[in-house]
């Protein structure tokens, strides 16, 4: 466990400057503040003292956390980011209380019914863009439990911070990586998540833009909804072969890339197509290394979890407000060179 010490060691200077700052004393200048601050969360300091230990306990702390099932990898990473920090709740007592849903909004309104009903001070979510849930959102914040939406937001709701990427940019980065790699004329198959998921439009709408703007040489020849579903995946690519023939490049903005690139690989016969995706399942890897997949760009969900979880409880236990209401996770490219 990292000590006052450990935070003066790193940041150069003396303990009793770290004792000032985690204390919220005065006398240090807001650089010092920020780099011993930052030290401290690089460090997984937490401040120990025996009466306020006593006192959070006392409070019966209980956080929600709602995501979507086993069946999409990325969310077992969030969920290891999340179980990690969580290690730092025993101590105060804290409970995490976790359920992994269908994608539904009736299951998710009756998920975050259910951590109510439970008690929950404050609630981590992946928030499907439905108003139902906006509108819960601010049911919570008006019942004093605060929201911490994760992977995707809901921007126009009182949600307390949203963490991850930042998904538009991350749509360019998209754009700009099938500019560089794409040869001549390149007709392009988007498989898109859910329209009900922002981060996922936002990913669509960045890759446009960019393409648009700056590669006349690309273009979309269709687009399609897959629900994360690989079976549904599967037959989208089929049928898009089939109807726009001139197809030579895809973009898969969320999961069913298994099932895509399935379809890919069973109908390609000589061709090559240019493939980019989001994440880094096993399976995406496994096809990266094929050559059936040119990139991958990753989100660092095990950084999402850990640091939705640590935003929550820094207000839930210390009663602090996030410095930024956004905290966004690194766009990080992979190819097969790479892995």
């Amino acid at each position: 466990m990292a000590t006052m010490q450990d935070i003066a060691n790193l940041v150069g200077v003396s303990r009793g400057t770290v004792d000032r700052v985690l204390n919220e004393r005065e006398g240090v200048n807001e650089e010092t503040r920020k780099k011993v601050k930052e030290a401290a969360e690089y460090l997984n300091y937490q401040l120990n003292k025996p009466s306020l230990v006593a006192k959070i306990r006392k409070m019966e702390i209980k956080i929600g956390v709602v995501l979507f099932d086993f069946s999409n990898p990325f969310f077992n990473e969030v969920l290891n980011g999340i179980y990690t920090k969580a290690e730092d709740m025993q101590i105060y007592g804290c409970t995490l209380i976790v359920k992994q849903i269908h994608f539904s909004v009736d299951e998710q309104l009756k998920a975050i019914d259910e951590l109510t009903e439970e008690g929950i001070k404050g609630l981590i979510l992946v928030p499907i863009a439905d108003n139902r849930i906006k509108i819960r959102i601010a049911w919570l914040h008006d019942h004093g439990i605060e929201t911490v939406t994760l992977n995707s937001d809901i921007s126009d709701s009182p949600r307390l911070a949203y963490v991850g990427s930042d998904t538009y940019k991350a749509g360019q980065t998209a754009g700009g990586l099938m500019g560089l790699i794409a040869q001549g004329e390149t007709e392009v198959g988007i498989i898109t998540g859910s329209q009900y998921i922002t981060g996922h439009e936002e990913r669509v709408h960045g890759f446009l833009d960019i393409i648009r703007a700056n590669y006349p040489n690309i273009t979309m020849a269709a687009l399609d909804e897959c629900d994360n579903d690989d079976y549904k995946s599967y037959n989208i690519v089929q049928r898009m072969l089939s109807e726009h023939p001139t197809i030579n490049a895809f973009y898969f903005t969320a999961g069913g890339v298994f099932g895509g690139c399935k379809a890919l690989v069973q109908t390609m016969g000589s061709s090559k197509f240019k493939v980019i995706t989001f994440d880094a399942p096993s399976t995406t890897l496994d096809y990266m290394n094929r050559g059936i997949i040119s990139a991958t760009i990753c989100q660092e969900p095990r950084k999402q979890g850990f640091y939705a979880l640590g935003i929550m409880m820094d207000h839930l236990i210390f009663n602090n407000e996030p410095e930024k209401r956004i905290k966004y996770t690194d766009i990080v490219i992979k190819i097969k060179e790479s892995i």
